[in-house]
């Protein structure tokens, strides 16, 4: 059994597999902290109803990012040349995204400081971009990788990467991040109808189908654009070797504008995953009309996770192509860590993500319960 479960080309699959649950699951924790404070200036006209807004998710913020720096760590550790390729082709956006990432709980924290209405107003914009900003580039990284980066590799597979920060800002990439923006913050909206009480959760309801029906409608206007070719798509033409080296430069790929499509085509049983990226948001745009807020939430998340895990088989093997030297794009079967590292790590892991999920879940259960003006007035200063 461990002689098949640790075979290079099965370790391999296994952390492709891990690496979007962990996407999946920083896009579904932490993403409801991101559509809150996105939702903060509009959903919430005075302090009191700012405070209640900031406080259903100013206790767990901080522990939902765990999924984010796991994430990033697993890039790191089980796929080297993506961590270098990415983190160097994309350092201005990521830059942009550490800096609001970091405005976000300088905001949590002083906001509280003082009681001044402009200072605490000031704060609350802070959190707005720090929240906004991350929410909207996250899928203009996810557009750029759907159309591919420009990069390739030397001999000595040192990678060069031959674009700029505006030539990430292009149409698809911006689409997209139209589409990571609107699945966010109807997870925002299904949390504060969920998890607040009085006018917030009222003006959560009201806001939640719009932007749900806004999340299924660009998500399904992507599917379309990606079967016109819109985002380009790119194809494995030599023979796979699953247990092969990691060497980016021993295949040949080709760009095929149809080839998002192709492991759909393959296994019809895959379109329930995109069709759920569709029929999720529906289903929680009702449970908002119908005040279901426990079935919005489950269906809210439901609809974030389909929508990524659409992405990721689409262009399974191929992890991140290269659009200006496709036959050194970074694939699932040669782009990873050695045998040994990836074993070690599953090893790790099999023994540290259930006991950051027990802990979380643990967490949220002593955090059970709605927020409310009373609530938050009865806290005093501690909160917000």
């Amino acid at each position: 059994m461990f002689d098949v479960l640790f075979a290079y080309e099965t370790l391999r699959l296994i952390w492709w597999a891990l690496l979007g649950l962990l996407l999946i699951g920083f896009a579904v924790m932490d993403g409801f902290d991101m559509g809150v404070g996105t939702l903060l200036p509009f959903i919430a006209k005075t302090d009191i109803e700012r405070r209640v807004t900031i406080n259903t998710v100013g206790p767990v913020w901080e522990g939902n990012q765990v999924w984010f720096i796991v994430g990033g760590g697993s890039i790191f550790a089980a796929w080297p040349a993506l961590y270098a390729v990415s983190f160097s082709g994309f350092y201005l956006a990521m830059f942009l995204i550490l800096m609001a990432l970091i405005l976000r709980p300088v905001a949590f924290k002083y906001r509280s400081e003082r009681e001044s209405p402009r200072w605490r107003r000031n704060w609350d914009w802070a959190l707005f971009v720090g929240s906004a900003v991350p929410a909207l580039l996250f899928g203009v990284a996810v557009g750029n990788t759907l159309r591919g980066v420009p990069f390739h590799f030397t001999d000595d597979l040192r990678p060069i990467y031959d674009g700029n920060l505006f030539g990430l800002l292009n149409p698809p990439a911006l689409y997209c991040g139209l589409v990571s923006l609107a699945m966010l913050v109807m997870l925002g909206a299904a949390w504060l109808a969920f998890k607040a009480e009085g006018v917030i959760a009222d003006r959560a309801r009201k806001i939640g189908p719009k932007v749900a029906l806004l999340a299924a409608l660009l998500f399904a206007g992507g599917g379309v654009l990606v079967w016109l070719g819109f985002f380009g798509g790119y194809q494995v033409t030599s023979t796979i070797v699953w247990d092969g080296p990691s060497n980016p430069l021993l295949k040949t790929v080709a760009a095929d504008p149809q080839a998002w499509l192709q492991n759909f085509r393959a296994h019809p049983a895959l379109w329930i995953v995109p069709l759920l990226g569709i029929i999720a948001p529906l289903a929680a745009m009702a449970g908002f009309g119908a005040g279901k807020s426990g079935l919005t939430l489950v269906a809210s998340q439901i609809g974030v996770a389909a929508i990524i895990a659409t992405v990721g088989l689409a262009m399974f093997p191929i992890i991140l192509p290269s659009i200006t030297n496709p036959g050194h794009s970074l694939a699932v079967f040669d782009a990873s860590s050695s045998r040994a590292t990836l074993r070690n790590m599953l090893i790790a892991a099999a023994i540290f993500l259930p006991l950051i999920v027990i802990y979380t879940s643990w967490v949220y259960k002593v955090l059970w319960g709605k927020v409310s003006e009373k609530t938050v007035n009865d806290a005093g200063h501690s909160a917000y």
